[in-house]
């Protein structure tokens, strides 16, 4: 990105955390590829969830972040973390709505042999499972599920991941080791 865009996009960050929906429109024009390269990456890690591509995943991203009054970023590496959080809740909430609706949506449904359905898992179990232990670790340690979230809902990098957190990229490798343990020990 160019130092006259990158200028341009601290500026529009600025007035987006003040309210301003045109810039925080504006901005995420200006992010569109680099979030459809993150989308694209997350989504790389859902083949299963076919029918979410990554269109759909950026888009769905911008209908969240332009409904907020104010966006809560102040340069472009935490507008990447944020866009990681508020991609974690998009595909969580396409998880719940396909798990929902391969289950009937809101009719009643008759489990025959409840031992069968519970050894299948769908892909939109993993993705609510990963959601809910990434709840219990942010409960014990909330700067570690933010570097999960941006790692694994975001895509970010561990060079970008350490310059939005603010520490090493050694720092950042040595969490996510930690993080992941404590993950696996969760589900």
């Amino acid at each position: 990105m160019e130092n006259i865009a990158f200028g341009e996009l601290t500026s529009l960050l600025g007035a987006a955390r003040q309210g301003d929906v045109q810039a925080a429109g504006q901005a995420f024009s200006l992010l569109y590829e680099d979030l459809r390269r993150l989308a694209r990456s997350r989504l790389h890690q859902h083949q299963d969830m076919t029918l979410l591509n990554t269109t759909a995943l950026v888009h769905e991203s911008y209908l969240k972040l332009v409904g907020i009054e104010s966006l809560p970023v102040e340069d472009r590496n935490h507008f990447f973390a944020y866009a990681a959080t508020v991609m974690r809740s998009v595909i969580v909430d396409f998880a719940r709505a396909r798990l929902a609706q391969s289950r009937g949506g809101d009719v009643e449904h008759l489990v025959l042999d409840t031992a069968l359905s519970n050894q299948l898992s769908a892909p939109e179990n993993d993705v609510l499972r990963v959601h809910e232990a990434l709840d219990v670790l942010a409960q014990a340690d909330l700067p570690l599920a933010q570097l999960v979230e941006m790692r694994y809902f975001g895509g970010l990098s561990e060079a970008e991941i350490a310059q939005v957190l603010g520490v090493s990229e050694r720092t950042v490798r040595r969490n996510w080791e930690k993080a992941r343990l404590l993950l696996v020990a969760a589900l």
